[in-house]
């Protein structure tokens, strides 16, 4: 049976790395933008997780064809107004630091406001033309510091609920079992299993 193959379109190693985790399967092919020689950003200009993956989907559909997919991922604090939101890898400049991110959401937290919060990651894939969206969440708190070294992002400050650590201390294998990511991910591999049957 022929693996289905499926460019991601990221640029960001922890991501590749994360999804090829939760996505490992041996009839899934899955690519990198730099395997496929893919050189330069994509521009993220939409104001919503919706907008900014399918932006990233159509950029690489339109320049390479054949079936890719993207993702989004913003941490949405409650008292914040959904903040970072959207802008959640450039939340404190344009450099995308998650340390200086991290410690602006702390710093706007540290006034006793609520620390309730969620992640939520929007997969969006183009097969054969057609475009899909797929949503993954998880809710937790902010914590009052950064705690743990594993992860990347928001990891070290944020506590899903059921747990009393962070997504930077539980590590990866149990991360993956519950995270947002993984919900979207699995959206995405259900809708991709019937067609390996065709191939």
């Amino acid at each position: 049976m022929k693996p289905i193959d499926l460019i991601f379109a990221t640029g960001n190693d922890h991501k590749s790395k994360e999804v090829a985790q939760i996505l490992d399967q041996d009839w899934l092919h899955i690519k990198s933008l730099k395997a496929v020689g893919w050189v330069g950003d994509i521009a993220e200009t939409g104001t919503t997780l919706e907008e900014n993956a399918l932006i990233k989907a159509r950029a690489v559909y339109n320049k390479l064809g054949g079936n890719v997919f993207s993702e989004d991922t913003g941490l949405e604090v409650i008292s914040l107004g959904m903040a970072p939101g959207v802008y959640t890898a450039r939340y404190a400049g344009p450099e995308r630091d998650a340390q200086l991110n991290m410690s602006k959401v702390l710093s706007e937290l540290s006034a006793g406001k609520a620390r309730t919060a969620r992640f939520r990651t929007i997969v969006a894939l183009i097969w054969e033309g057609k475009e899909l969206l797929f949503e993954g969440l998880v809710n937790g708190q902010i914590a009052s510091g950064m705690m743990g070294n594993q992860g990347f992002g928001y990891d070290p400050i944020f506590i899903p609920y059921g747990y009393d650590k962070t997504f930077a201390q539980i590590g990866d294998q149990e991360k993956n079992a519950i995270s947002h990511r993984y919900r979207a991910m699995m959206g995405l591999k259900k809708f991709l299993a019937p067609k390996r049957k065709k191939r």
